[in-house]
């Protein structure tokens, strides 16, 4: 497919694609069937809310700048730390996540913040309470800047004997770590902790590829510089 062709000749070749046998998530274009490397690019189905693997031109004409109509939405590459983040105490039990990490992003068909946790069933949604996510953002206005669907806040909440406990307890900032992230990492992370969750808490396993997991984040993200306005790519 080439970026010249006009939008509408793109969207009639992916319609015309779907009618077609799908190929496996990972080799081909969920688009357009072209061959994918294993490092490939993902759009949002709005319609289904399913992450589907793209080609690098389908990517860019749903992209931010691209020419893409209104279902699919590219999954932006942005890791921002915010080391400055603050949680007052309380709100993590007013946001009623069970564990200690969660992500949250802005549903634009439900018009509202949905909040999901890890757990052995895969991604778990959690009620939140839009006075106490309204609160946070207050005192984080950066979370205002996430791309609606695509792009989600992740947090990871340490308590304090965790923390006592843990020979790299400063990594935490406290009882917080927390980052803007792709949504598809999210859901990576998500998968991967199903596959290896065992009894109760997870099991070790699970617990060392959470930890490989936010070193990758960490290595990735850059902090926020507070004299940005708006959205920084």
């Amino acid at each position: 497919m080439s970026i010249g062709q006009p939008i509408g000749a793109v969207l009639k070749r992916i319609s015309d694609m779907a009618l077609a046998p799908k190929p496996r998530p990972g080799e081909r274009c969920e688009l357009c069937a072209a061959l994918v490397a294993d490092e490939h690019g993902h759009v949002v189905d709005l319609q289904t809310r399913a992450l589907m693997c793209t080609c690098r031109p389908c990517y860019l004409v749903f992209a931010p700048r691209g020419s893409g109509g209104s279902r699919y939405r590219a999954v932006p590459d942005r890791f921002l730390s915010l080391p400055s983040f603050q949680l007052e105490p309380g709100q993590w039990e007013d946001l009623q996540i069970p564990v200690g990490v969660a992500f949250f992003f802005m549903n634009s068909a439900l018009d509202r913040v949905a909040a999901f946790y890890p757990s052995p069933a895969g991604a778990t949604e959690s009620l939140l309470s839009l006075d106490t996510w309204a609160q946070i953002v207050e005192a984080n206005p950066e979370l205002a800047t996430m791309d609606p669907d695509v792009e989600a806040f992740l947090v990871r909440h340490v308590d304090a004997q965790r923390v006592a406990a843990h020979s790299d307890g400063e990594l935490y900032n406290g009882i917080t770590e927390s980052f803007l992230v792709p949504i598809d990492v999210c859901y990576e992370l998500v998968g991967e902790l199903r596959r290896l969750w065992r009894g109760f808490d997870g099991g070790a396993e699970a617990h060392g590829a959470l930890e490989a997991f936010f070193d990758r984040v960490r290595a990735r993200a850059r902090p926020r510089v507070a004299a940005t306005v708006g959205r920084s790519s």
